[in-house]
């Protein structure tokens, strides 16, 4: 069975080692230009060297988005950029302007390009043009079906093949969005966009007499823009015999917890692929994950076919079936307790559950110490960031995630 990379985002240095620590193979990032995730962490170019530093110490790689649609005053800051990262040997730029992709193909002619999804890649021919153009990989639209994208991958076995597997989706055709820009003046396709889509609207319609008439989906009015987030954990065999080799998880945005979460889930889930086939998606414990942070209703978009249920009519998102409690920064065996950073309200007598890589995956701790840097005990842990020590004979380590059960 062959190697599937599974893709994470990275919003900052933080980030990307959380994802590393749950089983991504490699991840994506955006630098502090020519991104379209300006209002993330993102990168400087020292921190992008550290980045690549590190991801490649562990065997992994890193992908930096260069995917605005630029302007000619972009152009030599765009080249310069290009060099630097062929020179630090970032393992692709995600690009999706058909000038920079020139552009990155003859002055730094030894950097990957791989194809942005925001350029609208539908069809066979495309990919082959792009083959041609020098691209290694082209990351397809997210409206293509299961069909398209193994009729596309046989009639170009040549090319990587990168999809969406999870997360947010656009309700303009493949990002290519003027609603922010629209009703803020921050460009999407320039990497500012405040994601219009997600507020609660209310549809008028204008009276005989101009007055505006409020037509009421509820008392609340509605999301009528709000996507379904984008759930393919089940359909990982199929995706595989599609051709696709890069399986790609939405976020650069989202936080620590839900990345630790989802990256879990589909780390657990492809490896549970390779070990018995499709009878994988039998264990419901991959989709009970999913639940277990911040998202909207789930949808397969258009994986399947033809698809008119992709709006998230009832709310923005939804928090999740759990809430994060704290962050695991050591263990100390010998003395029975992990040193946790907290980062939500908790206390003595409630119970926990463990986020992790390892076996401690979803142990239950009961919370029965807890003591401060002074060796005082604490009965309820109030104080944001507060390191404690929790005692506990389950073998933590630095990275795992204490969360606490909700709904």
């Amino acid at each position: 069975m062959r190697k599937l990379e599974l893709l994470s985002p990275a919003g900052d240095m933080s980030k990307l080692k959380t994802a590393f620590y749950y089983g991504a193979d490699a991840v994506y990032v955006g630098g502090k230009r020519f991104s379209l995730r300006a209002l993330a962490g993102n990168f400087t170019d020292e921190e992008l060297l550290e980045a690549t530093e590190y991801a490649h110490s562990l065997g992994k790689k890193i992908y930096v988005t260069v995917n605005i649609f630029a302007r000619d005053t972009d152009l030599k800051q765009a080249e310069e950029y290009f060099k630097y990262l062929e020179s630090i040997k970032i393992d692709g730029a995600i690009i999706s302007d058909p000038g920079l992709i020139y552009l990155c193909r003859k002055v730094a002619p030894n950097l990957n390009v791989n194809i942005s999804t925001q350029a609208n890649t539908l069809n066979s021919m495309t990919v082959e043009f792009w083959k041609e153009q020098g691209a290694k990989r082209v990351i397809l639209a997210r409206e293509l079906s299961l069909k398209e994208i193994e009729g596309i991958s046989k009639a170009v076995p040549d090319i990587e093949i990168e999809t969406f597997i999870h997360g947010a989706m656009c309700i303009a055709y493949s990002g290519r969005c003027l609603l922010s820009d629209y009703k803020t003046g921050r460009s999407s396709n320039r990497g500012a966009c405040v994601q219009a889509c997600r507020w609660n609207y209310e549809i008028r319609e204008v009276g005989s007499n101009g007055e505006f008439m409020q037509i009421e989906e509820d008392e609340r009015g509605t999301y009528i823009l709000n996507s379904k987030d984008l759930n393919l954990i089940d359909y990982i065999a199929e995706l595989d015999r599609a051709g696709v080799c890069s399986f790609k998880i939405e976020g650069r945005m989202k936080s620590e917890y839900y990345l630790a979460t989802v990256i879990n889930a589909y780390r657990r889930a492809i490896d549970a692929y390779y070990a018995c086939g499709k009878l994988y998606k039998d264990n419901p414990l991959f989709n009970e994950e999913l639940l277990k942070t911040a998202h909207r209703d789930f949808t397969t978009a258009y994986f399947l076919g033809e698809n008119d249920r992709t709006v998230n009519y009832d709310d923005s998102q939804s928090k999740g079936t759990h809430k994060f409690i704290a962050n695991v920064l050591d263990y100390n065996e010998q003395e029975g307790y992990a040193l946790v950073e907290m980062r939500n309200r908790f206390e003595v007598g409630e119970t926990l559950e463990v986020l992790s890589p390892s076996d401690a995956f979803n142990s239950q701790i009961k919370v029965e110490k807890l003591t401060d840097h002074k060796g005082e005990e604490v009965k309820v842990a109030k104080l944001v960031q507060q390191v404690l020590r929790l005692y506990t004979d389950i073998k933590l380590a630095k990275g795992d995630i204490l969360r606490r059960k909700e709904i």
